[in-house]
């Protein structure tokens, strides 16, 4: 863990005797963590609901005696897993994190784990400054249906797939499009967004993987998009029918939504820090198809 200044940070200072002043702060620290999603309501806050943001936020608020808040890069539904999420928080004293991987680690559940902690710029934001998100989405069509031990992570399909036509519906998908058949819709949120990874890769024990990647993701675009992919490959559906419903300006009733065990937040991706405030800035604009 790194707790020394980086560039944009606060940092020690030589005072008027020759010793060292340290600047108030805040610092920033980013989080890597991962969680298993199941019996969880989500990443966000609910009242009366288990949420990943609330044992994190609980657990940093009782160690630090305080309120902590994290932002986060993606906000994940109920039951969706993370191995690479992505969140920051900021404190008024560096020395406040000392240790706290080991602490967080004897202190939270065994479904959410705490990677590491390090400081970062200020104008590191895990949420505006990400470049894109990275999903994996996993299938069977094992006769036996998911192995135990993968069963919290693994859909079990009931029906032969064809991965060909599904990788062949998968590019006519690709680039930036207002994704609103794929997308709940939310007030005054965009659903133009650039996919950039859309892809079916053959696993081990009767696997299939869907890689998926995009600048941003809107609300259960990715489990509406691999919903779509799975009539695809089961022939209910052709090659072409997901690209046709780009066309639309509402979510498309005809999608069945893939169930959210099946997915799982892999990584995010950053800029460089010089490019950092840059990023954000782009980010919080809204975003309009062509713009």
């Amino acid at each position: 863990m790194t707790t020394g200044s980086q560039s944009g940070e606060p940092a020690a200072s030589s005072s008027e005797g020759g010793g060292l002043v340290r600047v108030p702060g805040p610092y920033r620290f980013r989080l890597d963590l991962g969680y298993d999603g199941t019996d969880f309501s989500g990443w966000a806050r609910q009242p009366g609901r288990r949420t990943v943001c609330g044992v994190l936020e609980d657990a940093l608020s009782l160690l630090a005696r305080r309120d902590v808040q994290l932002t986060v890069a993606g906000r994940t539904d109920a039951g969706v897993h993370a191995t690479g999420q992505v969140a920051h928080l900021d404190v008024p004293d560096p020395s406040e994190v000392d240790g706290l991987v080991r602490r967080l680690a004897r202190l939270l559940p065994p479904d959410v784990r705490v990677y590491s902690i390090r400081q970062v710029p200020l104008a590191f934001d895990a949420r505006f400054g990400a470049l894109r998100r990275h999903y994996e989405y996993r299938v069977t069509t094992a006769e036996y249906g998911a192995a135990p031990l993968r069963a919290r992570e693994v859909v079990a399909w009931p029906r032969a797939l064809d991965v060909d036509a599904m990788n062949e519906a998968s590019r006519l998908l690709l680039g930036e499009h207002d994704f609103a058949a794929f997308c709940k819709r939310r007030e005054g949120a965009t659903t133009v967004r650039q996919l950039q990874r859309l892809e079916w890769v053959s696993a081990p024990g009767g696997e299939l993987v869907a890689h998926v990647s995009a600048d941003a993701f809107c609300h259960s675009m990715v489990r509406s998009l691999v919903g779509a992919l799975l009539a695809v490959g089961d022939r209910r559906k052709g090659p072409e029918w997901p690209a046709s419903l780009l066309r639309s300006t509402e979510r498309a009733s005809s999608v069945v939504v893939a169930p959210a065990h099946g997915l799982s937040l892999v990584g995010v991706d950053y800029p460089a820090d010089d490019q950092l405030a840059e990023r954000a800035e782009v980010t919080r604009r809204v975003r309009v198809l062509g713009g």
